[in-house]
């Protein structure tokens, strides 16, 4: 099912310079939080346990955790708000009141990175495909189950992104030395 030009359910959007540089607002959404997912997945990309468990000074925040954290996100955000479903084990016995602060960082040192990389790829492609899904049945200013419309929602998920990938900048520079976004070719697609 296509939804908009070069997104195809549970694929990222095909990627050209003129999409990008001069891409409608739908194009523009979609691009971006892809540049963000793709970013995000290079930085997580072969750590071993110790590489996934690294922290920084007090905080909690791992590249495990954050796998698992915007696993989590995109469930919530594409699966609960957007598309009204339940989300995927082990995200269906949450409660979004007590869990949402810690748990992510609690239990990723529980999972090993394949798990954690599998865990947030599988919740990439249902987002894709409940982001289509959505975009066949109207713009960006259809509402989703909780009352704000598709426009904000990708908004906040494009911050989400943008705010963790910050993260994932300082720890995998500490893990490895690695700096910046990664060459085109490097990106691990999910």
């Amino acid at each position: 099912m296509t939804s908009a030009p070069g997104f195809t359910a549970g694929e990222p959007p095909k990627w050209d310079v003129e999409r990008f540089m001069h891409g409608d607002e739908v194009d523009t959404a979609l691009i971006t939080l892809e540049r963000n997912r793709r970013t995000f997945a290079w930085k997580c990309a072969d750590l071993d346990a110790t590489g996934m468990a690294l922290r920084l000074g007090p905080s909690s925040v791992t590249l495990g955790g954050l796998l698992k954290h915007l696993a989590w996100v995109e469930e919530l955000y594409f699966q609960h708000r957007l598309a009204g479903r339940a989300p995927m084990a082990p995200f269906d016995g949450l409660d979004l009141e007590v869990d949402w602060d810690d748990w992510a960082w609690r239990t990723a040192a529980d999972d090993t990175p394949q798990a954690l990389r599998a865990l947030w790829n599988d919740a990439v492609h249902r987002s894709r495909e409940s982001l289509a899904e959505a975009l066949s049945n109207g713009g960006l200013d259809q509402p989703t189950h909780d009352g704000m419309n598709l426009r904000r929602l990708l908004a906040d998920m494009i911050e989400e992104y943008a705010r963790h990938t910050g993260h994932a900048d300082l720890l995998r520079e500490a893990v490895d030395g690695s700096t910046g976004e990664g060459a085109p070719g490097d990106f691990p697609v999910p």
